[in-house]
């Protein structure tokens, strides 16, 4: 798929894919690797930690191809970042919260500033900060997202209006897991898509085997947004406003609904970091979008890209390209 979009022209990439920066599965081999297969590898640094960063920026820097990192914008410090950037990274992708603090810092090194947003007023400060690029994200993705978001389908082409003035390109993200998924990002007007769920599982993925496991065996009907796992594992999420889309857990069906009597227990805290000690319930929650149900196996990361490409441009092909 040699598709020339303003998102592949703007990154030197052969392909509108992107890697989203998903903490815990998208360390340097897997940025790495999405990047040799002609995407952009985005590595998932989250809130920054300094010895995981140390270990795992030089891998994804020493591919050859464009990288970027990606940060969560209400827990990474300045530190963090300006550690990433040492590297050379061809862009920064910063999610929920503000993105602002590390805006400048970033452009003055040089890299490409992507900001995920998941309503209209993140899309619209993404546009006044001058972000480089924005990702649209839908409420099927897996991992944290909008407590009340849209859907991708509805929310790709309202964001994709409102930055055409200036223009940004725009990454459609939530729910796509193959090429198809890829075709209709296009169609919908956006430059390429974010994919996340479809990558935890391949070879590269840093996720527990187990997790990878989940995956493959889960349904999109298996999936459940919640604010109760971040709760329950003491997570510093500010939950009013994101939750997250999981595959079920024991934790989820003893609490959903009483929140509010779990985030004052502190008895229920220390049986889930017991539980989690003795096995009981995975280290951390599957983090699974409803695209899961496209996922069957564990290819190499670079293969996946290409396989993507290839189907994105069958697709296209059948209905005629945009």
């Amino acid at each position: 798929m040699a598709w020339a979009t303003a998102f592949t022209e703007m990154f030197g990439v052969r392909h509108p894919i992107a890697l989203a920066p998903m903490g815990g599965s998208a360390g340097g081999a897997l940025a790495a690797a999405v990047s040799l297969g002609g995407g952009l590898g985005l590595l998932g640094a989250g809130q920054g930690d300094e010895d995981w960063l140390a270990r795992e920026l030089p891998v994804a820097a020493g591919g050859g191809r464009p990288w970027g990192v990606g940060f969560l914008s209400w827990a990474a410090g300045v530190g963090a970042v300006e550690q990433a950037l040492e590297y050379g990274p061809r862009a920064v992708m910063l999610s929920f919260g503000d993105p602002s603090p590390f805006v400048e810092r970033i452009r003055a090194a040089g890299a490409a500033v992507i900001v995920q947003v998941t309503d209209l007023e993140e899309a619209q400060v993404a546009v006044d900060l001058g972000a480089d690029v924005i990702v649209a994200q839908g409420t099927e993705s897996g991992g944290h997202g909008a407590r009340r978001g849209r859907a991708t389908l509805p929310f790709v082409p309202v964001v994709v209006d409102l930055v055409a003035p200036v223009p940004v390109p725009v990454l459609a993200a939530g729910g796509i897991a193959d090429g198809r998924g890829v075709a209709a990002a296009l169609v919908l007007g956006a430059a390429g898509a974010l994919i996340g769920t479809r990558f935890q599982a391949t070879a590269e993925s840093l996720a527990d085997a187990a997790i990878t496991e989940a995956i493959i065996r889960g349904r999109a009907q298996d999936t459940e947004r919640n604010a109760v796992l971040d709760i329950a594992r003491g997570a510093r999420w500010p939950t009013t406003k994101y939750t997250a889309r999981t595959l079920g857990h024991p934790y989820l069906d003893r609490w959903r609904g009483r929140e509010t009597e779990l985030a004052a227990d502190p008895e229920a805290h220390a049986a889930y970091r017991a539980d989690v000690a003795r096995g009981v319930v995975p280290p951390l929650p599957v983090w699974a979008g409803e695209g899961v149900d496209l996922v069957n196996d564990l290819p190499p990361a670079a293969e996946l890209v290409a396989a993507l490409a290839t189907q994105a441009e069958n697709a296209l092909a059948r209905v005629g390209r945009p």
